[in-house]
């Protein structure tokens, strides 16, 4: 019996502990920004499809969606398998990676994460899972202690190298310390410019909500016409019930 309190003492002891890491890691981490909604803009979908196919396809999969459903974006499929199709010569293939998984697991450690729902999946306390990425993406800087030279202030410690930087350029977040309750805390201020891009800050920031809106779109292409569908259809169920109202009352209006 006292073993069994002992191990149920250390069991509490453990998850009050990781409640705790876990509190303190919701206190201190960034906030997320809010990322510009574009998934009924089809202009900067095409143009988040471009990026994700250049920058993201190269070690991450979207085994879930098929190239020629970038119709649906008012792309044709000649314009798909003009200028999207890299990994694959059939427009109706899925969007797989083109790097082979084992040689993802020597470089990085284990294989990239597929991406078809990542922006429905990264959703939590701080936003969307949309504003998630709409940060993470935009808050990576030169860190030469890790092993890609990248670290990122959404994400600690990441161990995904900022693919965008040529479109960025180098950035440094700048902190300001100030006391609270007797310790030193570093507050996120803004970014200094190290090195330029080859887009300005906020063409940068543009091109992200495009990639995001496109990440967001993929995860359900069918999103924007199920809302338009159900709007119709709640209409007609009020106007059918007004009128079945009405037809009920004529019913019963001799009747007592």
């Amino acid at each position: 019996m006292t073993k069994t309190l002992k191990q149920l003492a250390l069991a509490l002891v453990a998850v009050m502990a990781l409640a705790g890491n876990l509190a303190h890691a919701a206190t201190t981490g960034i906030a997320w920004d809010k990322a510009p909604n574009k998934t009924n803009d089809l202009g900067a979908l095409q143009n988040g499809a471009k990026l994700f196919v250049n920058y993201c396809l190269n070690c991450h999969s979207a085994a879930f969606m098929r190239y020629n459903r970038l119709t649906d974006i008012g792309l044709t499929e000649q314009q798909i398998k003009d200028n999207l199709l890299f990994a694959t010569d059939k427009v109706g293939e899925t969007m797989k990676a083109a790097i082979d998984p084992k040689q993802a697991k020597d470089w990085f450690g284990g294989n990239p994460p597929d991406l078809t729902v990542i922006a429905r999946s990264r959703a939590g306390q701080g936003g969307s899972g949309a504003d998630y990425l709409y940060t993470y993406l935009r808050t990576y800087y030169r860190d030469d202690t890790k092993a890609t030279g990248w670290n990122n202030l959404a994400f600690p410690s990441v161990a995904m190298p900022h693919v965008l930087w040529e479109l960025s350029g180098e950035r440094k977040p700048i902190f300001e310390e100030k006391e609270e309750h007797g310790h030193k805390v570093s507050t996120f201020k803004g970014w200094k410019q190290v090195t330029p891009g080859t887009m300005s800050p906020l063409q940068y920031d543009q091109a992200v909500s495009d990639l995001v809106g496109y990440m967001q779109w993929m995860g359900e292409p069918a999103q924007n016409t199920r809302v338009r569908v159900g709007v119709w259809v709640l209409l007609f169920l009020l106007i059918f019930t007004f009128i079945a109202w009405r037809l009920n009352a004529a019913f019963w209006k001799d009747i007592k």
